[in-house]
């Protein structure tokens, strides 16, 4: 009698909790996973030296040695294969180049296994990578190295011009430049492919890690910020471990195969694809690029399970002509960010039951999320939310200073609290930008939070919305676009005096595309041809205004900020815009005049941009 009851009672109790808390038993579960992952990474920097992804690798090539690691254009490498080849670049490196523990090296390569073998190398000689974006060209690349302090530039045959167009400044700079694959000899940047084959294929020793904590700097990745130009993220080892974590928080296994055509500059293509495979122990079938015709194609022939993905990636796949055996393929789950709800809705309408895991997460942030319970158009669950006023791009404070919080339903700021748990790291070189994302005084005296710079609605059932970025950035073609470095860009040219950037929603498209508010000199006329060349030169594609609008004054605040709420809202319809508006045509290769027809053929789908 007595057990019956208390079967009831416990029956009784988890379908109140059903009804009461629909998502306790995920919830539950979720925050298990995460409480061991922290557990794991405190004992992986209670070891000396640190144990690194590093680490984790060379356990999997003792573990599995002739698993598939690495699937590329045909060619297949193992882990022995990777550890041997890893350990020849790393001694040509160390012989050749005199890499030494402690540099910082940056890695200046496109999507391809010697990207893989060349960081690899870099980490056994106990070296600090900084991951270069390979869109970016002259200013913008000795930037890069220069706020990181890199002494050392690798790069592949295709990107070695780039690197030679500044070679001048790398040499004062005392930055050697070298090249691992087979490519013409450059003057001034010296080819190691040679060295590479004919090095030693014994393990570097490990003392050249000794010093490696888990606070440790392991990598510098760039985001794009205020200052106009990128900025150096400090990604410690520990960062990289909680990165890596979320393949193993979403369920993925070491019978996985993941697709990985995402950059690996960025933080989603090397520490949630990349090093997220090396820590589930799985094969990556990597590519230099996305392709929506190859996509499934590629899928089905490697058996692949898991694919990442960007909101901009999913939206080109739905975009595709419908054919038969859609759903033939074994992929099960998708891990990404920025998938808009009716995207979703029509990825698993045309592709299958794929388990979609949305996250949320900046490069230098301190503050994460994953929709682990599948809600359509969610982040994930909540956190602090707070009042944010547009206009002076601030967060709401009450009388005693301090944030208000917003209610269910209500958009507010994200941000996040810096604690030893949950710790910011900044920028290199960059302290007023670090301190720029901090917010003190939060809920009390003395607290300190990492301001996100997003907006997020949280509604009455807990669940997060991205809403909107705010400040000096808008996302395009999955890149940040940072717009005092394209107003920059233009105001180099004679005839523009001042240049308002911003990003415009198009219909039909994720984030927001470039357009800019053009000052002209006065007595000067606006010279289509050569803007045209002079973005083309100068700025990477997915950064160049593709709206231009003249105008007699750009409007500025009090405080001498430039005013781009309305620009924003008026966007290109040349029917609400009275200025001059130019639209950047890429068949005809320059700026020609907005017409009503051209924004009716954007609008409805007809011209892709």
């Amino acid at each position: 009698m007595f057990y019956s009851v208390l079967v009831g009672l416990v029956v009784s109790l988890l379908v109140y909790l059903y009804f009461r808390f629909p998502y306790f038993i995920q919830d539950f579960i979720y925050v298990l996973k995460l409480l061991n992952v922290g557990r794991l990474v405190r004992q992986f920097g209670r070891k000396t030296p640190c144990y690194t992804i590093l680490e984790r690798f060379e356990d999997a090539v003792r573990k599995h040695p002739e698993k598939r690691f690495i699937v590329f254009e045909g060619e297949s490498y193992s882990y022995r294969d990777a550890h041997r080849i890893s350990n020849r670049v790393a001694n040509a490196l160390r012989q050749r180049a005199q890499v030494r523990p402690g540099q910082i090296v940056a890695l200046f390569h496109g999507n391809a296994p010697l990207f893989v073998w060349t960081w690899l190398a870099l980490a056994k000689l106990g070296c600090t990578v900084a991951l270069l974006n390979t869109n970016i060209r002259s200013r913008s690349l000795l930037h890069c190295l220069t706020c990181c302090c890199a002494t050392v530039l690798l790069t592949d045959a295709d990107l070695a011009a780039a690197a030679a167009e500044v070679l001048p400044s790398l040499r004062e700079q005392d930055v050697s430049v070298f090249v691992l694959s087979d490519a013409r000899e450059t003057d001034g940047i010296v080819n190691l492919s040679a060295e590479v084959s004919a090095a030693s294929e014994e393990s570097p020793p490990l003392s050249l890690r000794h010093d490696i904590s888990i606070k440790s700097p392991a990598l510098y990745i760039y985001t794009s910020g205020t200052t106009g130009l990128p900025k150096a993220a400090v990604i410690s080892h520990e960062r990289v471990w909680m990165m890596s974590f979320m393949q193993h928080l979403i369920g993925v296994t070491s019978s996985d195969i993941i697709y990985v055509y995402l950059p690996l500059y960025h933080s989603a293509g090397f520490l949630v694809g990349l090093t997220g495979a090396i820590e589930r122990g799985i094969t990556v079938v990597l590519r230099r690029k996305f392709s929506a015709s190859r996509f499934w194609d590629d899928c089905r022939e490697h058996k692949v399970t898991v694919i990442q993905y960007i909101g901009e990636v999913m939206r080109y796949l739905c975009n595709t002509p419908q054919r038969d055996g859609e759903r033939d393929h074994s992929v099960r789950l998708a891990l990404g960010n920025g998938i808009r709800a009716d995207t979703w809705e029509e990825f698993l309408r045309r592709f299958g039951n794929v388990r979609i895991c949305e996250g949320y997460g900046a490069t230098e942030g301190n503050v994460g999320f994953i929709n682990y319970t599948g809600k359509i158009g969610s982040i994930g669950r909540v956190t602090a939310v707070h009042k944010f006023d547009p206009e002076t791009e601030e967060p709401v404070r009450d009388a005693a200073g301090h944030c208000v919080e917003v209610a269910p339903g209500e958009t507010g700021l994200l941000v996040a609290k810096i604690s030893k748990i949950t710790p910011f790291n900044g920028y290199a070189k960059n302290p007023a930008q670090t301190e720029k994302k901090k917010l003190r005084d939060v809920f009390k005296k003395g607290d300190l939070y990492f301001n996100t710079g997003d907006l997020i609605l949280a509604d009455r059932d807990g669940f997060l919305y991205f809403q909107d970025r705010i400040g000096d950035t808008f996302r395009w073609k999955g890149e940040n676009v940072a717009t005092t470095e394209v107003s920059e860009i233009l105001v180099m040219l004679d005839f523009i005096e001042a240049a308002n950037v911003y990003g415009v929603r198009v219909p039909g498209h994720e984030g927001r595309v470039g357009m800019a508010a053009l000052k002209l000199t006065d007595g000067m006329e606006f010279d289509a041809s050569a803007t045209c060349d002079h973005t083309k030169n100068l700025l990477p594609a997915y950064a160049r205004p593709r709206f231009i609008r003249i105008q007699n004054q750009l409007d500025m605040t009090g405080t001498f900020k430039q005013v781009k709420g309305q620009l924003v809202q008026d966007g290109f319809d040349p029917n609400v815009v009275r200025d001059k508006l130019f639209f950047l045509d890429d068949s005809k290769q320059t700026l020609v005049s907005m017409t009503e027809e051209m924004f009716s053929s954007i609008s409805e789908g007809h011209l892709r941009l």
